[in-house]
C-alpha cells in the first residue's frame, strides 16, 4: 500500500491536507492531517488491507456514522467516514493532544488515586456506549488517551463497523474476522472463542486494563504470544490483584477480579455498573444501592450485538 497516502489525499480532496503518518494501530494506518475549513488538526485512520478486504466500504461508512452519535466527554468522537477510490475505508477523528495509557504505563505504575480516576473515566465512556447498545470490542491501553488529567476512549464502533460491513462481502469463503476482532491480551473468553458478545465483553477488557494499571503488569505476565494470551484468557485464572498490589483497597481488587470472571454472567453487567462501583467504592458495594443494582442488572439478558 505504498500509494495509500496518495489515494487517501485524492479521496479527501481539499477539505483535509495530510501532514504525516503517526504510525498504526491493530486495525489501521494513522495519519495526522489538517482540516482546512476549520484550521484544526485531525487524525485520519485508514483500514489495513487485510481488514479492508471483503468489507463493504459503503456499509462501513454507515455503521461508523451510527457510532458518531455517541455523546460523552470521555469518548473521542468520529467526525466523518468515507473510502478511497480503491475501496479502502477511512474515518476521521479529532486530534487529542496527550499520550496513550500505554505510553504512560511504560513510565511506571500509576498511583492508585490517579489510576482510579482514569479507570472511572473509561467506565463512563463504556456506560455511554452500552446505553446506546454499542460494544467497543477492543478496549486496551492503546485506545485510551490521557490529557488534562482525564481519560477518553477512542475507536468506538470501528470493530463493530468492520464486523457489520463484512456481512456484505461478496466472497462467502472470507473468514468472519469481525467476530473475533480485538487484541489477544484484552479479549474476553467469549470473544476469543468467536461466541456472541455483549457489554460484559467490554467489562472484561476493562478489568484487564485495570489490573495492568494497578499491578504494573498484565494479568498473564508470562504469556508472550497471541496464541498463549488467548489460551490464558479462556482457561487460566490470574493471580488475585490483592496479592500483586497490597496497598490497593480490597473493594477495588474485588471489583477488578469480578470483571475478569470467565463466565460473562459473573461479571458486572455493563459500564453503568462499573461507574457505580468506582464512584461508591466499598460503601457502594456493601450498601443496598450496589447490591440492588447488581441484582437488577444481572437479572437481565444483555442484547447481543
Amino acid at each position: 500500500m505504498s500509494d495509500l497516502r496518495e489515494s487517501l489525499q485524492s479521496a479527501l480532496g481539499v477539505a483535509y491536507t495530510l501532514d504525516r503518518e503517526l504510525g498504526g494501530g491493530g486495525m489501521s494506518r494513522v495519519f495526522l492531517a489538517q482540516d482546512t475549513g476549520l484550521d484544526r488538526p485531525v487524525v485520519i485512520k485508514a483500514l489495513l488491507p487485510e481488514l479492508a478486504s471483503g468489507v463493504s466500504a459503503q456499509r462501513f461508512a454507515r455503521e461508523v456514522h451510527a457510532a458518531a452519535t455517541l455523546q460523552s466527554p470521555h469518548i473521542v468522537p468520529v467526525l466523518s467516514a468515507g473510502h478511497t477510490h480503491d475501496e479502502i475505508p477511512y474515518y476521521i477523528m479529532p486530534f487529542v493532544r496527550g499520550e496513550t495509557l500505554r505510553v504512560r504505563l511504560a513510565r511506571g505504575r500509576i498511583p492508585y488515586a490517579e489510576a482510579v480516576q482514569l479507570l472511572g473515566d473509561v467506565a463512563k465512556a463504556l456506560a455511554a456506549a452500552h446505553e446506546a447498545e454499542m460494544v467497543h470490542r477492543d478496549v486496551k491501553p492503546d485506545n485510551i488517551l490521557l490529557t488534562g488529567g482525564a481519560a477518553s476512549v477512542t475507536d468506538f464502533g470501528i470493530a463493530h463497523a468492520i464486523h457489520q460491513a463484512r456481512s456484505e462481502a461478496v466472497d462467502p469463503m472470507l473468514t468472519s474476522l469481525g467476530t473475533s476482532l480485538g487484541t489477544p491480551g484484552y479479549m474476553a473468553p467469549e470473544q476469543a472463542c468467536g461466541d456472541a458478545i455483549d457489554a460484559r465483553t467490554d467489562v472484561y477488557s476493562w478489568g484487564v486494563v485495570a489490573y495492568e494499571t494497578i499491578a504494573g503488569h498484565h494479568p498473564f505476565p508470562t504469556a508472550h504470544t497471541a496464541q498463549r494470551l488467548i489460551a490464558a484468557q479462556i482457561a487460566e485464572r490470574p493471580a488475585s490483584l490483592s496479592t500483586q498490589q497490597t496497598s490497593t483497597p480490597a473493594w477495588f481488587c474485588r471489583l477488578v477480579m469480578s470483571c475478569l470472571a470467565k463466565e460473562p454472567g459473573l461479571r458486572p453487567a455493563d459500564g453503568a455498573v462499573l461507574v457505580h462501583a468506582v464512584e461508591y467504592g466499598e460503601a457502594g458495594q456493601a450498601g443496598g444501592n450496589w447490591g440492588a443494582t447488581m441484582r437488577r442488572v444481572f437479572g437481565l439478558a444483555p442484547k447481543e450485538v
